[in-house]
């Protein structure tokens, strides 16, 4: 059992929320009834705050959701709609509150969605000055170049199965460039910086066409399955360090 406000102390010192220029709020989304000295016996952790992991987290008694994508965004209507209602009813009711760490938790060095992406493929890496200020993607290399189909059945191993590849780089991969999430963009600016392609969740539809004209690799293992690494991390930091019950829901999103 620990106190909500060291927690959360914890987590925005870890992370540094306001480093970073973000598409919605870092920190504390929804309060605890209680406040920051609410009682917190289990954390669970989710990569999005969507219905079906909010009811999971009232099931399995949390006093706390720690997730990757929170529950508000720029350019989000200031008025509830139905889905976001019943989303903030089923924390209230169940007296939760939710906290989100979005590209904080990308970026991080040792929680990090990408820096742990980079460990799962068994590479060594370096922040990416190519994926902005803070930079939130890393650089992967390999001791060796790694064959192509060794490559993907690593991403396979380490996300999901079936990542979509978008061939047009060498046989053999050096350097990757990792952005978790959306982040199919980059490919032109990684093409520029002298890399062997990306590795990324989800594709655009001009993603194909700039692999093969750029003369890159693009990787699109899934949003949310390149993303499931970091919460986890967190929710495992303060179980370790608060003595606190975490358990990881997965929603299973293909995307």
């Amino acid at each position: 059992m620990a106190r909500l406000g060291d927690l959360l102390d914890d987590l925005d010192d870890l992370l540094d929320p306001s480093a970073f220029r973000d598409y919605g709020p870092n920190g504390l989304q929804v309060p605890h009834p209680d406040g920051p000295d609410a009682e917190v016996r289990t954390v669970v952790s989710a990569v999005s705050a969507d219905l079906q992991a909010l009811t999971a987290a009232a099931d399995a008694g949390a006093d706390l959701v720690l997730v990757h994508h929170g529950l508000f965004w720029d350019g989000d209507p200031r008025a509830l709609d139905g889905v976001a209602a019943a989303r903030l009813r089923a924390l209230l009711a169940g007296g939760i509150a939710l906290a989100a760490y979005h590209l904080p938790l990308d970026g991080h060095a040792t929680v990090g969605n990408n820096a742990l992406l980079a460990d799962a493929l068994g590479a060594t890496w370096e922040p990416w000055a190519g994926s902005g200020s803070p930079p939130i993607g890393v650089v992967a290399t390999w001791d060796a170049p790694l064959p192509v189909p060794e490559l993907l059945e690593r991403v396979a191993a380490a996300t999901q199965p079936g990542p979509l590849h978008f061939p047009g780089g060498p046989e053999t991969v050096l350097r990757l460039a990792i952005v978790s999430g959306a982040a199919a963009g980059m490919l032109p600016r990684a093409a520029a910086d002298g890399l062997d392609g990306l590795l990324t969740g989800e594709p655009r539809e001009q993603t194909r066409g700039l692999a093969r004209e750029h003369g890159v690799h693009a990787i699109c293992a899934g949003h949310h399955a390149t993303e499931t690494g970091g919460v986890q991390a967190l929710g495992a930091r303060l179980a370790e360090r608060f003595g606190v019950t975490h358990r990881f829901v997965d929603t299973g999103n293909p995307i």
